[in-house]
């Protein structure tokens, strides 16, 4: 996996899609620490050890061993392809739906799509869909390795489809979904909004009327109306639509929220100003 972020940050620089997004762009620090590491961690916990297990336990369905008997390659094909083609409808429902949209918006207000804007997904969307993706690999008493072989693939793909480079694959994007496609999905335009669903396999997107690739490029990425930018507000959002600009103004929240910005001026301060005392 770190391989991959190292080689997806490399290529973004070499070949970017969109060309000078710096790479501490804005919403970086949001992406990476409460999304990739603190939420990611937690609902691993939560989706396997309260919900999966504790189902296994009540229906025992694993001793069945429904796909035990599968060539492990095959295992994995038939779950890749199963969740890939639920992920498409659902997708496209939250797209189409008032309450569902709800759980997605947060997914859509990176303004910068990059290697790591992929992780910005509400923790209720996460649940609802890594609890459909892997209940059935548990349940069904697949191989324990497809587990990780699968949430590798998904990790790695996840950043591939968002990741800033411009990558021209021809023919194959008819079956192979790519930033081609999925850059344009996460465009502020209006044309884009009910298309390009498809996650690993874009040819749910031709099949299904969807798809969606011009010869040109986004100007804009994002939302088109006011969204937090702070990951506990973007939680709230869920329930109640929040004024930031308002909050703001409290001087307490404003304390809050300049925690990470304070902490790395007085870190600059600190540390960066005596190394360079030293150094002179």
């Amino acid at each position: 996996m770190l391989l991959s972020i190292i080689t997806m940050i490399f290529l973004e620089r070499k070949f970017p899609y969109r060309k000078g997004l710096p790479f501490f762009r804005e919403g970086i620090w949001v992406d990476f620490f409460w999304y990739s590491l603190f939420q990611n961690y937690i609902l691993q916990i939560v989706i396997f050890n309260y919900i999966i297990h504790p189902l296994d336990v009540r229906f025992n369905w694993s001793r069945l061993h429904v796909v035990s008997d599968w060539p492990i390659i095959w295992q994995v094909l038939f779950f890749l392809v199963l969740h890939d083609f639920y992920i498409y409808w659902f997708h496209r429902w939250q797209h189409n739906s008032k309450i569902l949209w709800r759980t997605h918006e947060a997914h859509h207000s990176a303004t910068v799509v990059d290697w790591i804007a992929g992780s910005r997904s509400h923790s209720l969307e996460i649940i609802i869909n890594q609890t459909i993706e892997f209940a059935p690999i548990v349940l069904l008493g697949a191989d324990p390795m497809v587990i990780p072989i699968k949430a590798t693939i998904d990790g790695v793909w996840g950043m591939y489809i968002h990741s800033n480079i411009d990558v021209r694959s021809g023919k194959l994007q008819y079956f192979i979904n790519g930033p081609e496609m999925h850059q344009w999905h996460h465009a502020d335009a209006r044309e884009v909004f009910f298309a390009n669903y498809s996650t690993k396999f874009a040819i749910w997107d031709w099949i299904f009327g969807t798809a969606y690739l011009p010869k040109t490029k986004p100007n804009k990425y994002g939302l088109y109306y006011d969204y937090p930018h702070d990951y506990f507000l973007q939680h709230w959002a869920l329930i109640k639509k929040v004024d930031e600009k308002k909050l703001l103004e409290n001087k307490y929240f404003r304390k809050y929220y300049n925690l990470r910005t304070d902490f790395m001026k007085w870190f600059k301060h600190r540390f960066l100003k005596k190394e360079s005392e030293i150094k002179a």
